[in-house]
């Protein structure tokens, strides 16, 4: 993987049609359907008949919280037919797919390299990143896709000098995860074993020779105690989680800001309210609309009903973050808004271990974006962008802005 063109994978819709995806699942730009507001209000537990095997939906914010806070009563394993069959299936290094005791020893080798102090080294890495793109979206337009030019290829950046992966190879990988992501063919077979084979060459790369990033930290503090397939399984789901969710957080959090100008207006007259913006663009895009399921260990009282040992349930964060009752005042982006609560990073123990890094940069990429491009507007109407409705996250293809 050596092309050096930082640009974003060529994007696929061969996914569901807006039709196939469930109510619970689509939105109108950025705004959950009046549907999912009605499906919490009546039931904070649904029942969920023909939708790929999920026996339930949890919209209430209490119900999903409990989900995913439950480690104990609610396994994280690919639902199977049998324990056996799940523990087979769960996709090594993949700490979404893992039960305690395993979760917590792999989370126990990470956690010391996202603390506040550790997450500082990233600085100038962001940084750079951030100048770096901000200067290829500046040569492209006005007009210029924000995703391509800026969106997709900073959280990529950023994700490689954390992991220690060649920036170069960063276009390449992430041309192989999109299909991985999104091919519902034998393709998406042989882009997992590639990204599989390349990455454990940088796992054997860093046992030869480690350095100061993240990976090379496993390999010299845990040794053998961490496989060289868990290794590689821990760099495929950072580099995902950074290609499609950082990415349509900084895609939809800019969408969201332009949408609302008057919220732009006042992050611009009060930069402070940085961190506040950051935390409630998080809550009010919602970029991961569904956690990734949960199948009952034992029978569970929820909601007013029973969840019996063996049902699968999905959790919409979407609706956690986003569902008013009805009758209520229509939710709206406030960059003010106090201790803002929301489940972006999910709850429990499968909280994004990521998340301070994702955090600060964000909040880089937004001020930086904000200050080079201070007439940044759309350059086209909403209606015509074009959304990617793919579980269990939802994002933009391409958007157009001018300054």
């Amino acid at each position: 993987m050596t092309n050096p063109d930082h640009s974003s994978p060529r994007r696929r819709r061969n996914g569901p049609k807006p039709a196939e995806v469930p109510a619970y699942q689509r939105r109108d730009v950025l705004d959950p359907l009046p549907e999912l507001s009605l499906m919490s209000a009546r039931t904070p537990l649904v029942e969920a008949q023909g939708t790929g095997g999920h026996d339930w939906i949890a919209t209430g914010r209490e119900a999903v919280r409990a989900v995913l806070g439950d480690a104990d009563r609610f396994s994280t394993g690919p639902p199977a037919a049998s324990a056996e069959e799940s523990r087979r299936l769960v996709q090594p290094g993949n700490l979404l797919q893992y039960d305690l005791p395993e979760h917590a020893r792999l989370r126990k080798m990470l956690t010391p390299e996202f603390t506040v102090r550790r997450m500082r080294r990233m600085e100038p890495v962001i940084e750079e990143a951030v100048a770096d793109q901000l200067d290829d979206l500046e040569s492209a337009g006005p007009p210029a896709d924000l995703m391509r030019h800026f969106a997709w290829p900073v959280p990529g950046l950023v994700i490689c000098g954390l992991l220690g992966v060649p920036r170069d190879d960063l276009a390449d990988l992430a041309r192989v995860l999109d299909i991985r992501a999104t091919s519902r063919t034998k393709k998406r077979d042989v882009a997992a074993k590639t990204v599989d084979t390349y990455l454990v060459k940088i796992v054997a790369r860093k046992r030869a020779d480690p350095g100061d990033d993240l990976l090379s930290m496993l390999v010299r503090e845990h040794g053998t105690d961490v496989t060289d397939q868990e290794l590689a399984g821990i760099c495929s789901s950072f580099i995902a989680a950074a290609l499609e969710g950082s990415a349509q957080m900084l895609g939809l959090g800019t969408l969201a800001l332009l949408l609302h100008p008057d919220q732009l207006t006042l992050l611009r007259e009060r930069p402070e309210l940085m961190d506040r913006a950051v935390e409630e663009l998080l809550r009010y895009v919602a970029v991961v609309s569904l956690a990734s399921p949960r199948t009952a260990l034992v029978d569970v009282p929820l909601a007013g009903r029973v969840v019996k040992a063996g049902q699968v349930v999905t959790c919409s964060l979407l609706a956690a973050n986003r569902a008013e009752a009805p009758g209520a005042p229509r939710d709206t982006l406030d960059i003010t808004r106090e201790n803002t609560t929301h489940l972006a990073f999910g709850h429990g123990i499968h909280h994004c271990v990521g998340a301070s890094l994702a955090r600060m940069a964000l909040r880089t990429a937004f001020a930086r974006l904000l200050d080079r491009f201070p007439d940044l507007r759309l350059a086209a109407a909403p209606h015509e962008l074009r959304f990617r409705q793919l579980a269990p996250q939802y994002g933009v293809e391409s958007l157009p802005v001018a300054w």
